[in-house]
């Protein structure tokens, strides 16, 4: 046991010392320009901190991208540029990949496959694909984890909360502890893809009767801890549709938008990262394939109930109602100058919504999705002291972002009013709860 301890203790300070010097750089350059006038220039570091991360296999490359879309977390420059760091990682060699599933699948891991790819047709921030074909002649794809990863997001995690630690000592608008908790939970649950093997069957039992949305089946036998081997689903990436004819991408971001937020408002479940490695596009049909089901987040009837009355409340302009709802999101301590602050960006996502009537999901095409409303939020709070977000906003704004950039690239106009109440009209909390429940017990799946 001790030996298992001092090899995991190895692993963890090896990878401090290779993340260290990113993250000591910035804690030093921040340190220097707050505490000695040292003039930074942010956009230059921020580039030559994306270059760093950009380059370090492992979970800080997620944590950057999460990060870079939570408004008000990092300042601005460094935002945008972590938002451009893409999932993609050197891959793993043949040989390492061997050896790989030989620990998950034993020596003999190659009889349960006709044909294995060698190189890998998609390397992450946690592992990497391989396209296979198995004895019954169906294509797979072996999703494979890094080895080390649990090491690397002890580490990793330690990291973040030194960044978080020295923006947050001279910047109080956003306090992060909720949302450093958060980030650590769902990390941790994303290195077991038992979990995420599960999340599939709960997302393919809630489009099961859907034909605009392909969910994966699993290998239970070909599948572990670490190894997750599914059914592969061919697509096209979303950007290849950005030149399309109007009616196309409207369809697409409609059906992307029906995606992402069924599962929120029937089951209180969400897929957290609408990163665009994490999805494709059948071209027949315009469906959308969804692929990695790790960064999960389940709600409870009260917060999805929160977030309706929210709507109602900004477009009825009842302060005391949208209060109600900020509570039974988690917010605390909502003064009546904090509940401005809180609307306005509220109202800057709710606002696609509001009016029954085609339009994009914002006037502006340039920049992140939000970005200029964010600051201005960003700069209110912080003259109020900050704001506490509760866990349960990490992701659900994380989405909303993530799913508006992606309406930005399509430049789609679409009636977003109507698909908003088509799948709220029959909203009930009791049900949301028992929807649930049904389709985590069918997946063995326990919160």
């Amino acid at each position: 046991m001790k030996d298992k301890e001092a090899k995991s203790l190895t692993k963890q300070l090896t990878r401090y010392a290779k993340v260290g010097g990113v993250v000591g750089k910035l804690a030093t350059k921040l340190a220097s320009q707050r505490y000695l006038g040292v003039r930074l220039d942010k956009e230059k570091h921020a580039a030559e901190i994306r270059a760093a991360l950009g380059s370090i296999k492992g979970p800080l490359m997620k944590v950057a991208q999460l990060s870079a879309t939570i408004p008000d977390l990092l300042p601005d420059e460094y935002a945008q540029e972590l938002m451009h760091l893409q999932s993609n990682a050197p891959p793993m060699g043949w040989l390492f990949v061997k050896r790989r599933m030989a620990a998950e699948l034993k020596q003999d891991w190659q009889k349960n496959f006709i044909e294995f790819d060698k190189e890998a047709t998609r390397a992450a921030s946690l592992g990497q694909v391989h396209k296979a074909k198995i004895k019954n002649d169906d294509i797979v794809a072996c999703k494979l984890q890094y080895p080390d990863m649990a090491s690397a997001v002890s580490a990793d995690l330690s990291q973040l909360k030194m960044i978080f630690s020295i923006y947050q000592s001279y910047n109080k608008a956003i306090k992060t502890d909720e949302v450093y908790k958060e980030i650590t939970d769902r990390l941790k649950e994303e290195l077991d893809y038992e979990r995420e093997k599960k999340l599939m069957a709960v997302f393919r039992n809630i489009f099961s009767n859907i034909n605009f949305v392909h969910v994966p089946k699993t290998y239970d036998k070909l599948s572990t801890k670490r190894l997750l081997t599914m059914s592969w689903l061919d697509g096209e990436p979303i950007l290849n549709f950005k030149k399309s004819p109007k009616e196309t991408r409207n369809t697409l971001a409609a059906n992307m938008y029906k995606a992402w937020y069924k599962p929120f408002f029937e089951y209180g479940v969400l897929h957290g990262d609408p990163h665009l490695g994490n999805y494709s596009v059948q071209k027949k049909d315009l469906s959308i394939n969804i692929y990695d089901f790790g960064c999960m987040r389940i709600f409870n009837g009260n917060f999805i109930q929160g977030v309706i009355d929210l709507y109602f409340a900004l477009q009825e302009k009842d302060n005391s109602k949208a209060i109600h709802a900020y509570e039974q999101w988690g917010f605390t301590d909502i003064t009546k100058e904090k509940l401005k602050v809180l609307n306005k960006w509220a109202g800057f996502l709710y606002s696609p919504l509001m009016e029954d009537k085609v339009q994009k999901i914002q006037e502006s095409d340039s920049g992140i999705y939000g970005a200029q409303i964010a600051s201005e939020v960003h700069q209110e709070l912080k003259k109020l002291g900050g704001v506490k977000p509760p866990k349960e906003f990490v992701f659900m704004d994380r989405a909303a972002v993530g799913l508006g950039s992606v309406f930005m690239h399509l430049k789609a106009e679409v009636n977003w009013y109507r698909i908003f109440h088509e799948l709220i009209e029959d909203f009930n909390s009791k049900k949301l709860m028992q929807n649930q429940q049904k389709a985590l017990n069918l997946a063995n799946l326990s919160i």
